[in-house]
């Protein structure tokens, strides 16, 4: 029992040294893992499975370290009144951590290691193959070690529950079924609306073939002119579009080009931006510390999102943009054209929609839906892993009246599943509502935005979305708290809806 006699200053920035060692280490984790996506030579993976294993074992050790959690005891049961929000949210989110770090072991946290680097190096093979039957195997042993994690971690709940508290506090299956049940009774008869009633937006014009240097270098503007500071990260090409690196002075993203589609590339680095913003404006004041943290991926992708679609697909955007589409490929696109038939253009509904980072607003949460379902039911033993393709095949029909013409299009294409991530895919759609709340109330209280942006004066957003959300890390306990305390309420769907349904309303002339 603490007794009042606690030197609660230094109980806890005793605390704080060990967190942040483990923060440096973890730096040097995402390092790797940056490496291995990037450059890292194909026979070395073996090599690189060996050093991420043996590091994520220094980490694990180094984060169960009984002494934080006799740190943690002492703080509790003090008077912390000395201290200020910051440091007290820092001690929940590390007692937070320290719960589920000490509940496993660290033979666990090797083979999910070992078995990350496994993972991605068989995904990639599976994907240029076109064969799912070679990734299979993998994922089985994903699943497996999964529901491992989750049974030591908590045995009383669901194992999905237990995997999507790492992606968000508190958030469960039934809270994400709920939330995309809604989604869907208003998404998939608006969609069958534009389809059949709409008047489509030509988009033809944006056709061609574009030169991939050309194309980085327009990207890498864009991601500067929106805030992307090039002396604390870099930008790179990988087979699957993301953001990492070491350290908020050392963000490292990356993305991918087609010569056929100049709209991918753009959109795929600006939403990196989003993320990368986030990374490199967390608050250096609480540096190496978990409440500096991101308050959670559904936030994460709110920030990315809010930059790719919220403004990157305004109508503010499109007369920025244009002139530039002009300079960067002269002759490309008729002079004709107009900020506004850009908009459009760029805001079309596919009548295809197989990819999911190829996707449109409408369509997008409905990849997002489906994976929820299937690697839900993998979790929780009513999906066979063989039998994903058919099952996959079978909800883009329902769902997007599509179907796959092979596993790369369909089932393969994304990364996430190597990593075992199941829980993270939800967030995307949560991020993309939270989003859209989030911009409602920045356009509230930011003077003219639509005008800045127009002008390619993205500093306001950039400084408010610093202060309201980037700097404020992990303070409050939830995404849902963080979106009540800016927003003024908790998530609601309905703002995402209405949203969906007036812009696309007024672009399809419905």
């Amino acid at each position: 029992m603490a007794t009042a006699s606690v030197d609660v200053t230094k109980e806890y920035e005793a605390l704080v040294s060990k967190l942040k060692d483990c923060s440096a280490l973890a730096g040097i984790s995402g390092l790797l893992g940056w490496d291995e996506m990037v450059q890292l030579p194909k026979n070395a993976a073996q090599a690189r499975a060996a050093q991420k294993a043996a590091l994520a074992g220094v980490i694990h050790e180094r984060s169960v370290d009984p002494e934080i959690g006799r740190l943690l005891d002492t703080l509790e049961t003090s008077d912390l009144s000395s201290l200020d929000e910051f440091a007290l949210a820092n001690i929940r989110e590390t007692r937070r951590d320290y719960k589920k770090s000490t509940a496993v072991t660290e033979d666990l946290v090797r083979r999910e290691a070992a078995l990350e680097s496994k993972g991605y190096l068989q995904w990639v093979t599976a994907r240029e193959q076109n064969d799912f039957q070679q990734f299979a195997p993998v994922l089985n042993e994903w699943i497996e070690i999964r529901k491992e994690r989750a049974a030591m971690v908590d045995a009383s709940k669901p194992a999905y529950d237990v995997l999507a508290d790492d992606y968000s506090a508190g958030l469960t299956a039934a809270r994400i079924t709920e939330i995309f049940d809604e989604v869907k009774k208003g998404l998939i008869p608006f969609l069958a609306e534009i389809r059949e009633k709409g008047t489509e937006p030509d988009n033809s014009w944006l056709q061609g073939e574009f030169d991939i240097d050309a194309q980085a270098e327009l990207c890498k503007e864009i991601a500067v002119a929106i805030g992307f500071d090039l002396d604390k990260g870099r930008l790179d090409v990988s087979v699957h579009p993301f953001t990492g690196g070491a350290h908020p002075t050392d963000v490292r993203m990356t993305t991918r080009f087609k010569k056929d589609d100049v709209t991918e590339g753009l959109t795929g680095a600006i939403h990196e931006t989003g993320h990368a913003l986030y990374e490199q404006g967390r608050n250096l004041k609480y540096d190496g510390l978990p409440v500096n943290s991101a308050a959670g991926m559904a936030i994460h992708e709110s920030q990315s999102l809010l930059w790719e679609r919220m403004v990157a697909l305004s109508q503010p955007f499109a007369a920025y943009l244009l002139p530039k589409l002009h300079t960067s490929f002269p002759g490309a696109f008729p002079e004709s054209k107009t900020p506004e038939d850009l908009y459009r253009a760029l805001n079309v509904v596919k009548k295809e929609s197989f990819i999911r980072v190829e996707s449109d607003e409408v369509t997008y949460p409905m990849h997002i839906i489906l994976r929820f379902e299937i690697e839900k039911a993998l979790v929780e033993g009513e999906l066979q892993v063989e039998d994903i393709p058919s099952v996959w095949n079978s909800k883009m029909q329902q769902y997007l009246g599509v179907t796959p013409a092979s596993d790369a299009q369909g089932c393969l294409q994304d990364v996430h599943w190597s990593a075992g991530l199941f829980g993270y895919f939800p967030t995307y759609t949560l991020g993309a509502m939270s989003a859209v709340q989030i911009f409602e109330t920045a356009k509230k209280q930011i003077p003219d935005l639509d005008s800045q942006i127009q002008n390619g004066n993205f500093k306001p957003l950039r400084e408010w979305l610093n202060e309201n959300i980037h700097s404020l890390g992990s303070l409050y306990p939830t995404a849902d708290d963080l979106l009540t305390k800016v927003t003024g309420k908790p998530l609601d769907p309905q703002i995402f809806l209405n949203y969906l349904k007036e812009k696309y309303t007024a672009i399809y002339k419905l």
